[in-house]
């Protein structure tokens, strides 16, 4: 009997516009026209605290699986879910796909990050291989007890893109932040940063989610209003593509001022686009972003974020030169069509065997 040859498990809806789930459903489609047969199975149920539902949509999917088959776990479902695997990873060839580890995450309570650190520890303990998405999330896992031969790093592909134009003639430098509204991107520390800068001219637009952590939302975008820039600080949500891609066309810069980033797609999207980058050296960032194309500085270091920011609102001729320099890396950048090809050779190489 023929299966197909990969099993793609993920959180929730595969169209979800996180970064996360954007390399993911790359991948699907990039494996697809390689020739890979791909079944994508979305659970249901919250992550990656998981309930009852999340487990039990879990341990259904993974019932349902021949013996042998190759099996994709996105890491947002598996870290919370260990004891559905073990029953499973015997009889299935489990690979976990790693963004960021789960316990990593900013604003987490001391009890839940032990939890989550080991229960994600006991779920890698299953799986055969690991992707990750960074060299710097490759060597968290050692920390998690996986072995560096059975860790793969594969970044995301970044395709080209039109020259950013800026917002126009006469018009204020104008910043953009891509990222969903977590504590982790920091968009506090963000608008600390631009109330210390309230007398220059710009305006700054914020695209990501606010409904994924819905009560730190509303407090940034409540200590925007108090700080009185409510008029020149815009949350516009999560972005259709082409939305997003004109948000990039019209801006002068970018900045992301992340405590942690496994990858940071965003980063070199903007690189892409020839914006200067203003991020922060938390996590894989200084690999994606290097010294001679953005500036970054320590994660949560307002004071630093806001001196960065002045430098470049005022200095066009230090924009222009940081634009050069990140398009010309981004030309270096892998597509997603080479990094779908590294991501079925990584799935090869920690499970040789054909299905």
């Amino acid at each position: 009997m023929n299966h197909p040859d990969l099993h793609l498990i993920v959180p929730g809806r595969l169209d979800q516009r996180t970064g996360g789930y954007l390399y993911d459903s790359h991948m699907v489609s990039g494996l697809r026209q390689l020739g890979w047969r791909v079944v994508v199975h979305e659970l249901a149920g919250a992550f990656p605290q998981a309930d009852d539902t999340a487990s039990a949509s879990l341990t259904r999917v993974l019932s349902g699986l021949p013996d042998d088959t190759r099996v994709v776990v996105d890491g947002l479902a598996m870290g919370g879910l260990p004891q559905p695997l073990h029953a499973h990873g015997a009889r299935l060839r489990i690979v976990g796909l790693v963004h960021h580890p789960l316990a990593d995450e900013t604003g987490l309570e001391a009890d839940q990050r032990v939890r989550l650190s080991a229960s994600e520890r006991d779920a890698l303990s299953v799986c055969r291989g690991v992707v990750v998405t960074s060299a710097t999330t490759a060597a968290r896992l050692a920390a998690y007890g996986v072995p560096s031969d059975r860790v793969c790093a594969v970044p995301p592909g970044t395709d080209p893109a039109p020259q950013a134009d800026g917002p126009g003639p006469g018009a204020p430098p104008r910043m953009l932040c891509v990222g969903t509204v977590i504590p982790r991107k920091a968009h506090d520390v963000l608008v600390r940063a631009l109330m210390r800068l309230r007398e220059k001219r710009w305006s700054c637009v914020c695209a990501g989610s606010v409904t994924r952590h819905p009560a730190y939302a509303a407090t940034v975008q409540s200590q925007t209003v108090d700080a009185g820039l409510a008029d020149r600080v815009q949350f516009v949500g999560e972005c259709a593509p082409d939305v997003l891609d004109g948000l990039y066309h019209s801006s002068s810069l970018f900045v992301l001022p992340s405590y942690d980033e496994g990858y940071g797609m965003a980063l070199t999207e903007a690189l892409a686009r020839g914006l200067p980058v203003v991020s922060t050296t938390g996590g894989a960032i200084p690999d994606t972003v290097p010294p001679e194309v953005g500036i970054l500085v320590p994660p949560g270091d307002e004071g630093a974020l806001a001196s960065v920011l002045d430098e470049l609102l005022t200095d066009a001729s230090r924009r222009t030169r940081l634009a050069h320099a990140a398009r010309q890396h981004a030309s270096t950048l892998p597509d997603w069509d080479q990094a779908t090809a590294a991501f079925a050779r990584a799935l090869t190489a920690l499970d040789p065997r054909p299905a």
